[in-house]
């Protein structure tokens, strides 16, 4: 569907821009915080939260180390949005991420109070304003004061019969619009978090939002940034996106892992931004972690499509030629970010929405002695024969999918696996995964699983987690959808305070750009020899996942590596070395792209269809693609001269 079909799905109204907003002065909360920083000073804002279930160590070590003016939180991913949904569907009461409520809040919400320090969280997911009760009952019981704000609007289920005839189509597969729709959510952006701080919220709970959004929605409401100032506005944006992941940009999850001291301690990050866009990313003192140009431009790479044109709802980024400098003096280390640009933003909202395809069912079962490999692989494959038999019986159909891995194996490398000599490992993991239309069929599935361990083979040592449970295969839908169809409401202890209009004075009227990135030409000329390294000699490593696709960002260790980079991992080298992960639909679909960001020298990649499906839909025991980076570090840099010789 076109996007100008889009527009025109409400009438004339649409094609108007609303009038743009005087902007807000900065107010004093009533709950009993200090002023806003005044004009030139700098804000800190700390994340504590990457998702949910993230530790809870994170509050406290940024609530009393942190000296912080904001303190965000980000719980929700795809896959959250999904189990959220279905937890809403057992109960109205249910749908958002409760451990924010307990685990976060509740402990420290009178020091949050008496310190002044404002928090916005996205934890309201598919239900904000029970998000929101709930935290009005612990400030309560607490005896303080606080005024909590709902960012409501993101819901557009009611949507749903206006759009089934619109001719809308899932912006990376193009398949048609679903008929079991269970769930629309846009990504909203961060001006609704501004006004809502504006109106002298203390915390600030909203649904589904762009996730950088929590972090440019206080540095727009301090600083005054106007809709157009749109460098300012990717800056501050390239701050939420490095923080939105807590420990991921500290020294979590690092290529360097080794070097990486105290994970039991590990700082989460805080950004001491300015008004002119200049930020410095640090960790409260005494914690352990690591920020550093590698630590950083890791999460610069993450979950990153097009740096160039990186779309969200307040502007488009251009994050091609950020600059990362290590800073002195900073206990466990800082850097400088410097360099973001922005564009206009589109006149569309992207929308995640959720649709049920079947039921599935994991089963992961150890299994140890000599030959554990053959014996897991037999297991399953026995599992699969007797339950198929079950089902011919029955007239069931055959399962829509199956996924039969042993870990231990190296399964997931393909032909990259490195076999072991005299039968392998004596202890491996079957993971088993199947999904079929039908729940009944998967529960014979799951309760054929234990019979495994008395007719089978030795040394089946149990099933992980007991039966495996039958859940719903909740599958993501994305499209665009235009700004001026959504209406976000503002809700303040409750009570509807303000109805948001999003200003399109500056938007462009393009929904996206699919322009072919920009790759500049291979440098022919450069030396050659006869050295080979791993890359991991060369370069740090970090993939994510979007939908049913994957990103493996590379940056190299030294700018003098990156040219060799850069002419050796093509993207149909990539494309080959993952090629038995890759699913093609059609014969000569080009399944790998290539972007570069020469500012940290480095290079992105996007994988399409290679997650099976992604998130919950996918049956592979890596549906985010996590492992994807440490898979390219054994990939080998062939015929080059004495690299390490050129920075000694």
């Amino acid at each position: 569907m076109s996007c100008a079909a889009l527009l025109g799905l409400r009438g004339p109204r649409l094609l108007g821009a609303a009038a743009r907003p005087p902007r807000w002065g900065r107010r004093r909360s009533s709950g009993g915080g200090g002023c806003e920083p005044p004009a030139g000073a700098a804000v800190r804002i700390g994340c504590a939260s990457a998702f949910w279930g993230d530790t809870a160590a994170a509050v406290p070590q940024l609530l009393y180390g942190g000296k912080l003016d904001f303190l965000v939180f980000d719980y929700l991913s795809e896959i959250t949005m999904s189990l959220l949904t279905a937890a809403k569907a057992r109960s109205p009461l249910l749908g958002y991420a409760p451990d924010f409520v307990s685990a976060a809040m509740a402990p420290y919400i009178k020091d949050i109070h008496r310190k002044g320090v404002r928090v916005i969280s996205n934890a309201g997911g598919i239900n904000p304003l029970a998000c929101a009760a709930a935290l009005e009952e612990v400030a309560k019981k607490a005896g303080v004061d606080l005024k909590i704000a709902v960012v409501a609007g993101d819901d557009i289920m009611s949507e749903k019969e206006n759009l089934k005839g619109a001719g809308i189509t899932d912006v990376e597969s193009g398949k048609q619009f679903p008929e079991s729709i269970h769930s629309m959510n846009v990504y909203l952006g961060a001006r609704p978090i501004s006004r809502a701080l504006d109106l002298g919220a203390d915390i600030v709970v909203t649904g589904r939002c762009v996730d950088s959004g929590i972090v440019l929605g206080p540095l727009i409401h301090s600083f005054g940034w106007n809709r157009d100032d749109f460098d300012l506005l990717a800056a501050g944006s390239l701050a939420g996106h490095l923080i939105e992941c807590g420990a991921q940009c500290t020294g979590g999850i690092f290529t360097d892992w080794h070097a990486v001291p105290d994970w039991h301690n590990i700082g989460f990050p805080i950004v001491e931004c300015s008004s002119e866009g200049d930020f410095i990313l640090s960790k409260p003192p005494d914690t352990g972690g690591l920020i550093s140009f590698g630590t950083v431009a890791e999460q610069l790479v993450y979950e990153l499509g097009n740096p160039q044109r990186y779309l969200l709802p307040d502007v488009t980024c251009d994050f091609s030629e950020v600059s990362i400098t290590e800073v002195p003096g900073f206990d466990g280390g800082a850097v400088k970010v410097h360099g973001a640009k922005g564009l206009p933003p589109s006149m569309f909202y992207k929308v995640n929405a959720t649709y049920l395809d079947g039921f599935r069912a994991t089963a992961v079962c150890p299994v140890g002695g000599p030959k554990a490999v053959e014996k897991g692989k037999r297991t399953a494959e026995s599992i699969l024969q007797r339950t198929r038999l079950i089902f011919s019986q029955l007239g069931y159909e055959d399962y829509s999918a199956v996924n039969v891995q042993v870990l231990g194996s190296e399964d997931t490398y393909g032909p990259h696996a490195r076999r072991s000599i005299d039968g392998g490992p004596r202890e491996a993991v079957i993971w088993l995964a199947v999904h079929h239309k039908q729940k009944k069929a998967v529960e014979i599935f799951s309760r054929e699983i234990a019979a495994a361990g008395t007719g089978m083979a030795p040394g089946l040592t149990g099933i992980v987690g007991g039966r495996p449970r039958v859940s719903p295969v909740l599958k993501p839908f994305f499209f665009y959808y235009p700004k001026s169809n959504v209406q976000i409401s503002l809700f303040l202890n409750g009570q509807h305070v303000e109805t948001f209009e999003e200003d399109l004075t500056f938007a462009s009227d393009e929904a996206v750009s699919f322009d072919p990135p920009k790759i500049s030409s291979e440098l022919k000329d450069l030396p050659s020899g006869p050295h080979t390294y791993r890359l991991e000699d060369l370069a740090y490593t970090r993939s994510g996942d979007k939908g049913n696709s994957a990103n493996i960002g590379v940056i190299a260790r030294h700018p003098l590596y990156y040219p060799y980079l850069k002419k050796t991992l093509t993207a149909q080298a990539l494309e080959n070395y993952f090629q038995h992960l890759l699913e093609r639909e059609k014969p000569d679909e080009e399944l790998v792209t290539r972007y570069e960001l020469p500012g940290i020298h480095g290079l992105n990649f996007v994988l399409k269809n290679s997650l099976g499906g992604g998130g919950i839909a996918s049956l592979r025991s890596d549906p985010q693609g996590k492992a994807l980076g440490q898979m390219l570090l054994d990939f080998q840099i062939k015929n080059v001269p004495d690299l390490k010789s050129l920075i000694e």
